[in-house]
């Protein structure tokens, strides 16, 4: 016989020892209790200190794998990662080497400002997170060596012998000693929302059924993280902390995570760009070098059009989005863990979500009360009242469900004119419960109430239309369609029967409980979340399609989901699935709205295949049975009541239910997203032109177009003035629909785009040189004062031109931040060659005449470039 304990190495060993949990937890539940016990080397009274001690250092504290927070100093350090961050990094050392003070200073300041925001609000997140675990601290009831004591559940072990009640979170996986009316609610580990029936001994046909048993089903096993409803027991802990089944999936779930549709989605554009500015800075610098001669300016030049090229406010526009997108959530109550995650929020087009506690309450109520032809009939609910409230013994989900509807009802007060006789109590063989009570002298009154099967056993007639029949084959064939229609429609059917008897002085017992009159039934229901249905609405409305993934049952799925507006013509089953390979599965993932009896690793399963379809998916759900998939997707949602390894997996924690909030969400995201890729269009398609307006200048000029300080600082401006595009506003056409990340896009948009400024570059470089004469050396100056006023108005002109597909100014205008900071760049670009601080890089005043041509280029390239925008649109079917 295989051990589950060595007593010399207290340590699990042996080959059974290293089986599947599964397995172990199956063979646990089959053995023998007093073998059980003399193989894991415990006792009814418990283990004594030493022994807990040693068992202690043996298995380790029972808490199961997690993530820790790094440190901050790491955190700190883990955000200079970025590429771009790196590209920098290297330039600014380029500058520190070679003096260029001004570079140095300006390339560390975007660096620094970059990380510090992306640090605090991921920081700031993380710790609010902490918080909500660290609010609670679960003790369980322990016995040793004979005396009960509370103890913290992490310092549980193996072989402990543990008291189980009402309302305890089961702390391990263990087998059950004893137990009484023992119901436990398993929804966080399987999805099924109605609790299980538990006992000591497992039923006859479960141990001579032929198909393997399941190690989710074992009537006599509880599984650390469900918790107990009703009932209480006493049980002997199996195993702890990793070696639980909620512990081998929490294991899964530890390490790197999988990249996001949002970090692909950066990392494309990211070397989009970088591999275009590694391409232009050489060409550039050896034009230059060979037509200028002097090298060492040509590498001066080139590193400031690297730096140019570089879209190094990209970390902090991308930062300054997310934060901002987290602060407008956190108003709303919702806590961004990840800043990523507001954008993947925005191109999510598929929201996975669990059933139980997310789109239904996660608590039982009474639905319906019916004779048994189907109609509505309050003496059914009175019946089931005076059970459910005269009954001594722990009253389960059901039986609250009973007294809060009937206490809202008629019936309210009705025990008042009953006294109780007597009591036949719960038990898992009857599966029924019965109240003997009296009114006034018309002798007692039998009231039973439970499972529908056991109890037409026990009936020979019903009451029908106020009379009372025997049964014939006609009505049971009526009561078994009646009770396969409500169960269709998702509802736990209960039958309630009764029994008129003289009035004895003598105890009732389970063989009066036949002859009985069947008067009804009464249905029971999880119920969908009054935002429920709303919110599906909205998200679809928004193009984001829902798919139910839920451990639960097809027929309660079907009901829940009709109720929530989810057309449902087909249900997957997760047998199902199993056999599919992974492009059968992703093909039927798309066709497919709903999911029913799946495992945790089905769920994530579904989710990757959708990804590998190119959807951006999101996942909803708050039991340990979705901790794996809130992981795997491109952003995982929970709520702050979810099991704390659901929370910790999520990128977003709802500290409200309603899932109104789900679709603010989403817009934040598209809004967040929309004034991202504003500044990586502008960036890419400015910095485009430009390379085209310096390659022509820097192959026939005499000299240099710019220097490399005006390079710098008009780079320096022009990022300046898109730190307010955070705060600008988006048309509500952009927002209807998902978006994701398209290098392609950008690439196309850059080519195209891009040389409409070079166009006008070049016509400056003409005015300049034919009308203002300034084509030799020692008007170098003039020239480049001429290029450094129309350059940065075109490049600040340009971010009201793309920020919209309409007319701006008159069709759609930008926020009041983003007109002011322009505006105010505008005014000190043009002030600059008049200042000091102009002559003192290089630059001279211009002459008035040079600004009436300055206005007819920049009107004549916003022209062009919305007639080239109408016909890009009509083109390509797209703008940002």
């Amino acid at each position: 016989m295989k051990k589950f304990f060595d007593k010399k190495r207290h340590k699990i060993g042996n080959k059974a020892l290293n089986k599947e949990i599964s397995e172990r937890l199956i063979e646990a539940s089959v053995y023998p209790v007093d073998y059980f016990m003399e193989e894991i080397a415990t006792s009814p009274h418990g283990l004594c200190e030493s022994e807990v001690k040693k068992r202690l250092d043996d298995y380790g504290e029972n808490q199961v794998a997690h993530e820790k927070p790094p440190a901050w100093y790491i955190q700190l350090l883990l955000n200079f990662k970025n590429p771009f961050i790196l590209i920098l990094l290297g330039l600014d050392v380029f500058s520190f080497f070679t003096g260029d003070t001004e570079a140095v200073i300006i390339i560390t300041t975007m660096v620094l400002i970059s990380v510090l925001i992306t640090f605090t609000q991921e920081f700031r997140s993380m710790k609010t997170a902490e918080k909500l675990k660290a609010m609670v601290k679960t003790t369980t009831t322990v016995i040793r060596q004979s005396t009960e004591k509370e103890i913290d559940m992490e310092q549980l072990v193996p072989g402990d012998i543990i008291r189980l009640s009402a309302g305890d979170l089961v702390p391990a996986d263990v087998r059950l000693l004893t137990s009484k009316d023992l119901f436990v609610s398993e929804s966080a580990l399987t999805g099924e929302a109605l609790p299980v029936e538990k006992q000591e001994l497992l039923p006859l046909e479960t141990v001579n059924q032929k198909n393997p048993l399941n190690a989710l089903e074992l009537a006599n096993i509880c599984y650390m993280g469900t918790n107990i409803v009703s009932g209480s027991a006493t049980a002997i802990v199996i195993a702890t902390g990793a070696s639980t089944y909620f512990g081998s999936m929490a294991k899964t779930l530890i390490g790197k995570r999988p990249l996001t549709s949002f970090d692909k989605g950066v990392n494309s554009v990211t070397f989009v760009l970088i591999r275009f500015m590694l391409i232009m800075v050489p060409i550039i610098f050896f034009i230059n070098g060979f037509t200028k001669g002097d090298w060492w300016d040509a590498f001066f030049f080139g590193l400031s059009v690297a730096v140019g090229l570089t879209p190094e406010m990209l970390p902090v526009i991308v930062t300054a989005n997310l934060a901002k997108g987290a602060v407008v959530m956190a108003r709303n109550k919702v806590i961004m863990k990840r800043l990523h995650a507001i954008q993947n929020f925005g191109a999510m087009d598929i929201l996975c979500t669990d059933k139980t506690g997310t789109l239904t309450q996660d608590k039982i109520i009474l639905e319906k009360y019916l004779n048994i032809n189907g109609d509505k009939d309050t003496a059914v609910l009175e019946y089931a009242y005076l059970n459910s409230y005269y009954q001594t013994g722990l009253k389960n989900l059901l039986d609250v469900a009973v007294l809060e509807h009937a206490g809202l009802s008629e019936v309210q007060g009705v025990e008042g004119k009953y006294t109780k006789v007597d009591e036949i109590p719960f038990d898992f063989n009857r599966r029924r419960m019965s109240v003997v009570l009296k009114k006034n002298d018309n002798g007692h009154i039998l009231i039973c109430k439970g499972a529908m099967e056991e109890i037409v056993s026990i009936c020979t007639h019903v009451s029908s239309n106020g009379k009372v029949v025997p049964i014939t084959p006609h009505i049971t064939q009526k009561i078994q369609r009646l009770v396969h229609d409500l169960n269709t429609d998702g509802l736990r059917v209960v039958a309630v029967a009764v029994k008129q008897t003289k009035s004895e002085d003598r105890p009732y017992t389970i063989t009066d409980e036949s002859n009985m009159i069947l008067v009804g039934y009464i249905g029971f229901l999880d119920p969908p979340k009054d935002s429920a249905a709303a919110a599906i609405k909205a998200l679809r409305e928004n193009g984001v399609n829902i798919k139910v993934l839920t451990g639960d049952n097809e027929t309660v799925t079907r009901k829940v989901c009709k109720d929530v507006g989810l057309h449902v013509n087909q249900i997957v089953l997760g047998n199902d699935i199993d056999n599919l390979s992974d492009e059968q599965l992703a093909d039927m993932a798309e066709r497919t709205t709903v999911f029913a009896k799946l495992t945790p690793l089905q769920k994530a399963r579904i989710v990757r295949a959708l990804q590998s379809k190119g959807h951006t998916v999101g996942f909803m759900g708050d039991g340990i049975n979705d901790a794996a998939s809130l992981r795997e997707a491109d952003v995982g949602i929970s709520v702050d009541t979810a099991v704390d390894i659901a929370k910790e997996s999520a990128d977003i924690i709802l500290l409200e239910k309603s899932l109104l909030v789900l679709e603010q969400g989403v817009i934040e995201g598209r809004k967040t997203f929309g004034n991202i890729i504003k500044y990586i269009k502008m960036t890419a398609s400015s910095n485009f032109g430009n390379v085209f307006s310096v390659l022509g200048a820097s192959a026939f000029l005499p000299f240099l177009p710019m220097l490399p300080i005006h390079l710098l600082i008009q780079n320096l401006f022009y990022d300046i003035s898109q730190l307010s595009i955070p705060w600008d506003n988006m048309d509500k056409e952009f927002l209807k629909k998902p978006k994701k990340w398209d290098a392609k896009s950008i690439r196309r948009f850059m080519i195209f785009i891009g040389p409409i400024s070079s166009i006008f570059d070049y016509v400056t470089y003409f005015v300049m040189w034919y009308i203002f004469a300034a084509n030799t050396v020692d008007d170098q100056s003039l020239f480049q004062s001429g290029w450094f006023i129309e350059g940065l108005l075109s490049q600040t002109l340009i971010v009201h031109m793309i920020r919209t597909e309409k007319i701006p100014f008159i069709q759609s205008r930008a926020s009041l931040p983003v007109l002011l900071l322009t505006s105010a760049i505008i005014i000190a670009g043009i002030y600059i060659p008049f200042s000091a601080f102009g002559a003192s890089i290089g630059l001279q005043p211009l002459p008035m005449s040079y600004f009436p041509w300055l206005i007819a280029i920049l009107l004549s390239y916003c022209l062009l470039t919305q007639v080239i925008k109408k016909w890009y649109i009509r083109k390509f079917n797209e703008w940002l």
